[in-house]
């Protein structure tokens, strides 16, 4: 449910003379945050310093404070010479990178520029981004702390510098095309035209949203500015270990978002179930059971510590579309279907088509992996179709 109010003042429509000397199209500032009363004030009077009035401009907050953030931001919008406006979410999902697809959907200009709302980002960059993108005719304008002007100075302390360093390495590992051109995937500093966001798209996860971008919807053309990380204001930093948790799920989500990478992660987690099923296997028999039975219920183990992962790693997203016990059971029956069809098939590759034990087990091993795999994406995974689209977040949005 959503309760929305306009307020004079909002964007209009270009006047005759910026239609005969065409300047840089209208720019949305797109701010999430989350307690950050401390740094609204100078966030917004940095802003009105910065950007040129003949750059309209119009700014949108996205909050999901627990603090007096929005009252804030309301109060302080009264001297903006710009529109500013509220969206506060009630449930926070997707974290800041959902919060910042939450503005990004309210924004009504060419250019949205992204920003932090700790004062870290210099707001003086943002015509910079905004022309840099338009000479360039690019659809993403990233600013960087790693090219030549450019410096990550406002990073507090070496840990938090070799976080950086480490989470940027992993990324262009992991995305090497996706990423080509873009120094810093971790930035949170940039600007994108509208029409090259695909919003419906998006996953975020956390408050890399720039990775989500650039990996599910790839702009047409990338440029970068260098910008120096600025100190924080005021308050204290948001990077906390769950963050860097959310950071890494959201990495293998990104790196499964493709069905063969899915297979590849699918195949090496069965790969580790050997480990559980053997161990129990070994257990049982040593404890007197006959092997055949300790054998089924060892595979059990295995099944389950496969069902835990697929769970956490490879499938997190597609929870919501069925109960977890519906998942558990569908899951199961695949996996257990799994053993079942394997003999059969082995003796008929055997007999009617006359291969050896070892060629036809392996190709059984094949077939069944990939008819298990399809099968646990289809069955288990995919939404049904009383499962309707996912209820999002309440939000109030309000013109400050």
């Amino acid at each position: 449910m959503t309760q929305e109010s306009t307020a004079p003042g909002q964007l209009g429509e270009p006047s005759v003379e910026a239609v005969e000397v065409p300047e840089p199209g209208a720019v949305t500032i797109v701010v999430p945050t989350f307690n950050e009363s401390a740094n609204i004030r100078q966030l917004l009077h940095q802003i009105t310093e910065s950007v040129p009035s003949r750059l309209p401009c119009e700014v949108v907050f996205v909050d999901d404070s627990t603090d007096d953030t929005p009252q804030v931001i309301e109060e302080a919008a009264q001297d903006c010479p710009f529109p500013v406006t509220v969206i506060h979410r009630d449930e926070p999902v997707g974290g800041l990178g959902g919060a910042v697809v939450e503005g990004m959907k309210a924004a009504g200009s060419d250019w949205i520029v992204v920003m932090d709302g700790d004062c870290q980002h210099p707001p003086s960059l943002v015509p910079e981004l905004v022309a840099t993108g338009e000479r360039a005719n690019a659809g993403l304008v990233v600013a960087s702390r790693y090219i030549k002007g450019g410096s990550r100075a406002g990073l507090a302390g070496s840990y938090r510098v070799a976080v950086s360093r480490l989470a940027t390495w992993m990324t262009k590992s992991l995305f090497p095309r996706r990423l080509h051109g873009i120094s810093d995937p971790m930035s949170g500093f940039f600007a994108i035209r509208r029409s090259d966001i695909a919003a419906e798209a998006l996953k975020p996860l956390g408050y890399k949203i720039l990775l989500e971008l650039a990996v599910r919807s790839r702009p047409r053309a990338v440029t970068e500015v260098p910008f120096v990380f600025q100190e924080r204001f005021a308050g204290e930093s948001k990077s906390t270990a769950a963050e860097g948790r959310r950071f890494l799920r959201h990495l293998a989500g990104l790196r499964t978002a493709d069905p063969l990478s899915r297979m590849v992660v699918f195949g090496l987690i069965g790969l580790t179930g050997f480990v559980p099923n053997l161990a129990a296997l070994w257990a049982m028999t040593h404890m007197g059971l006959h092997y055949l039975p300790a054998e089924i219920v060892a595979n059990q183990f295995g099944v389950a510590w496969n069902f835990l992962l697929i769970e956490k790693l490879l499938f997190r997203d597609r929870r919501q579309h069925r109960h977890w016990a519906d998942r558990t059971a569908r899951f199961a029956l695949l996996a257990n279907a799994d053993l079942v069809l394997r003999i059969p098939l082995i003796a008929l590759l055997v007999g009617q088509f006359g291969l050896a034990v070892l060629p036809a087990t392996a190709l059984a091993l094949v077939i069944t992996f990939v008819l298990r795999f399809v099968g646990t994406e289809a069955l288990v995974y995919l939404p049904s179709r009383r499962s309707g689209r996912r209820p999002g977040s309440r939000t109030a949005r309000r013109a400050a």
